[in-house]
């Protein structure tokens, strides 16, 4: 890597509630500009967040943040929805990713493979056709996943295209909430990461697998300036994209 190789940007570590989240990797994709952008975080509290365009919400999803049992908002990006407590969240903005969207989905997933595979968990992309009723994102697998080699989803993922960039969301998971995780989908949780897998610093380990795959640009860990943390506070408060409507 020389000094004139393209930059690329890393944010700090962030835990925050899930409208923040949101409207911080809607703001990303917006405004990276040519940057390829990394972040990992998680979410205080449970939190059960919605596709972009997802129909099929249940009654009792609502009757469960009621009960405050969990939070809800939705995502930038499609898919079905995902729980969010005891994983690790990335989100990936990749300018000018291939048009080709299985051979973007394939490069963006790939520094995970390796990432895992240097703790020994072979992952796998999931190759299923995707199935856009289905209500959660774990129930099935698509090319942009990840499963294990027994065929259980490790890391499912969700995206956005907007102008030529790709926003990759994925969400790694290490300690599902098997009675929440009942109570939401109705179903048992997947099992827990294998215990190789650190379940603090595993940022790193990911990041630094990125890092060597795209090592033609010049990584910095960079947050946001104030004048950032300014328009993403007004995009808050302005848009409506995190707030939850069935219609």
């Amino acid at each position: 890597m020389t000094r004139d190789a393209p930059s690329a940007r890393l944010l700090p570590f962030l835990v925050a509630d899930g409208h923040h989240q949101m409207a911080l990797d809607a703001f990303l994709l917006q405004h990276s500009g040519e940057q390829p952008t990394l972040r990992f975080y998680r979410w205080t509290g449970p939190w059960l967040s919605l596709g972009r365009h997802q129909q099929n919400i249940p009654n009792h999803w609502f009757e469960l943040e009621q009960a405050g049992r969990l939070s809800l908002v939705r995502r930038p990006s499609g898919g079905g929805a995902v729980l969010h407590d005891g994983g690790l969240t990335y989100a990936l903005i990749w300018p000018g990713a291939p048009r080709r969207r299985r051979q973007a989905y394939r490069e963006a997933c790939q520094w995970l493979i390796e990432a895992f595979r240097s703790l020994g968990d072979e992952l796998k992309l999931g190759d299923e056709a995707v199935e856009r009723n289905i209500s959660h994102c774990f129930a099935h697998s698509t090319a942009a996943d990840l499963v294990d080699q027994n065929g259980i989803k490790r890391i499912g993922s969700a995206q956005r295209w907007q102008q030529g960039h790709l926003l990759q969301h994925g969400e790694i998971i290490l300690d599902p909430p098997d009675d929440l995780w009942w109570d939401v989908f109705g179903d048992k949780a997947p099992p827990p990461a294998p215990r190789q897998i650190p379940r603090e610093g595993l940022g790193e380990i990911l990041f630094g697998a990125l890092r060597q795959q795209w090592d033609g640009l010049q990584w910095r860990e960079t947050p946001l300036s104030s004048k950032e943390s300014q328009a993403l506070e007004r995009s808050i408060s302005d848009s409506p994209l995190c707030m939850l409507s069935t219609t």
